[in-house]
C-alpha cells in the first residue's frame, strides 16, 4: 500500500538532513507505527507522503501512486491528521466538519456509518466552537474531518500528543475499530508504550530507522538479560551502578533502574548486590525482566552509536 525508498528531505539548503536514506513499507489493512521522539523525522515523512512536502531525494508512492507525479490523485484517498490541532476554531464542530465535506465533493451523511462510533461522542457539543473543545474532543473532531471522505489510508501524526490517559486509550480503540473496517492505517507517536499497539513499527531517531518488525520481535531480539534494580537511595543507586564495572547499561525507569551486565552470568547479581551493600545501599531489590520497547530503543541508540 505505500512504499518508500531511499528518502531524504534536507532543509536549510541542505544543512540539515531531516530524514536520512529511509526505507519501509505499509500493506494494505496494515496498522503500522512510525515510533520516535520529537525530531526523529517522522513529521517530515508524514507530509512527503500525503504529497505536502517534496523529498529531496528517494521515492515514495501511496498505492502504487508517486508522491510528485500523482499527488492530485493521492490527495482524494489519504485522510491526514497532523500532529498540531488545525481546524477552523471559529468554526462549529458541525461547521467544521460540514467544510471538510465539501472539499471532497461528500456529506457527512455520506459517510456517517464510518464517523458514528467518534461523532457520537462529539454531537452533544456540536454547536459549540471548535476552539473551546477540550483535548480530547479536540482530537475526535480532527478524526471525523480526517475520515469524512472515507480515505483509504490514514495518516495520523502524534494524535494522543498532549491529551489525557483516559483520551488516549479511547483513541487507539477507534483505531482499532477502523482497522477492522479494512482502513490502511500510519501513526507515529514519541509515546513508547503506545508502539505495541501497533501491528508493525519501525523505530527512528535523527531521520534514520533504527529497526523495524512487530512489536514482540523487536522485544525477543533484545540481544542480552535485562534486570531492575533499586534500593532506597536511587539517584546514588544510578551513579554507583554507571561507575560499576560490571555493568553496561544504567538507565533510570520510574520506580526501578534497568540494567545489563558486561557478561551474562548468573552470578553477576549476586556480586553487585554484595558490592552495592558495602557501598551503603539497603533496600536493595534485583530481578530479571522483560524488556520493553523504549528499552530496545536504548539499545538500538547506542548500539548505532
Amino acid at each position: 500500500m505505500l512504499h518508500i525508498d531511499g528518502l531524504e528531505k534536507t532543509y536549510n539548503a541542505g544543512k540539515m538532513l531531516a530524514v536520512d536514506q529511509v526505507s519501509f513499507d505499509v500493506k494494505k489493512g496494515e496498522l503500522f507505527g512510525l515510533i520516535g521522539p520529537d525530531g526523529a523525522g517522522k513529521t517530515s515523512i508524514f507530509r512527503i507522503l500525503t504529497t505536502l512536502l517534496l523529498p529531496t531525494k528517494g521515492s515514495a508512492t501511496v498505492a502504487g501512486l508517486d508522491v510528485i507525479v500523482d499527488y492530485k490523485q493521492i490527495r482524494k484517498m489519504v485522510g491526514y491528521m497532523p500532529g498540531k490541532f488545525s481546524l477552523y476554531q471559529d468554526l462549529t464542530v458541525e461547521e467544521n466538519l460540514e467544510f471538510f465535506a465539501s472539499v471532497f465533493n461528500t456529506t457527512i451523511a455520506d459517510n456517517y456509518d464510518l464517523i458514528k462510533d467518534i461523532y457520537i461522542q462529539i454531537e452533544p457539543f456540536k454547536d459549540r466552537r471548535a476552539g473551546k473543545l477540550s483535548g480530547g474532543m479536540k482530537q475526535k473532531l480532527a478524526l471525523c474531518c480526517a475520515l469524512i471522505h472515507k480515505p483509504e489510508i490514514l495518516f495520523l501524526d502524534e494524535p494522543t500528543t498532549g491529551v489525557d490517559v483516559v483520551s488516549r486509550k479511547e483513541f487507539w480503540d477507534m483505531l482499532k475499530r477502523l482497522k477492522e473496517q479494512g482502513m490502511t492505517i500510519l501513526v507515529s507517536t514519541p509515546y513508547m508504550d503506545e508502539a505495541t499497539l501497533c501491528e508493525r513499527i519501525a523505530l527512528i531517531q535523527n531521520g534514520k530507522i533504527l529497526k523495524i518488525n512487530t512489536p514482540d520481535h523487536i522485544i525477543e531480539d533484545y540481544p542480552q538479560d535485562l534486570y531492575a534494580i533499586k534500593s532506597s537511595q536511587m539517584g546514588k543507586l544510578l551513579q554507583d551502578l554507571r561507575a560499576n564495572e560490571f555493568i553496561k547499561s544504567c538507565h533510570a525507569f520510574g520506580e526501578y533502574h534497568h540494567i545489563s551486565f558486561q557478561q551474562d552470568d548468573l552470578q553477576q547479581d549476586a556480586l553487585l548486590i554484595t558490592q552495592l551493600e558495602k557501598l551503603g545501599h539497603q533496600g536493595l531489590e534485583i530481578l530479571k525482566i522483560r524488556p520493553t520497547i523504549e528499552d530496545c530503543f536504548i539499545d538500538l541508540m547506542e548500539s548505532h552509536g
